[in-house]
């Protein structure tokens, strides 16, 4: 990563040491806080636009027939899958 010293952002002085006072008491460099600040702010910017962008395609519609169970109801089918796994476990 490339880092650029600006010299162009006004910030209020009594903001700005509460800000280093802070990032210092968390352990962490001023500058490398204002970065994450920075890139989080971004990117909720990037979830909201990629949702706004999901809201724009159309729905995909699943197209299927419907599997008739074989050998009995579905109910017997499940308890017959249970028992034998209890059976597998079992032995």
């Amino acid at each position: 990563m490339v880092r650029v010293k600006t010299t162009s952002i006004y910030v209020d002085r009594d903001l700005w040491k509460r800000f280093r006072d802070y990032a210092r008491r968390k352990g962490i460099e001023a500058s490398r806080l204002l970065e994450e600040l920075m890139l989080e702010a971004m990117l909720e910017e990037e979830v909201l636009r990629a949702l706004e962008a999901l809201e724009e395609k159309p729905l995909l519609e699943l197209d299927f027939e419907p599997v008739e169970p074989r050998g009995g109801t579905v109910s017997e089918l499940v308890r017959e899958t249970r028992d034998e796994q209890a059976n597998s476990i079992s032995r």
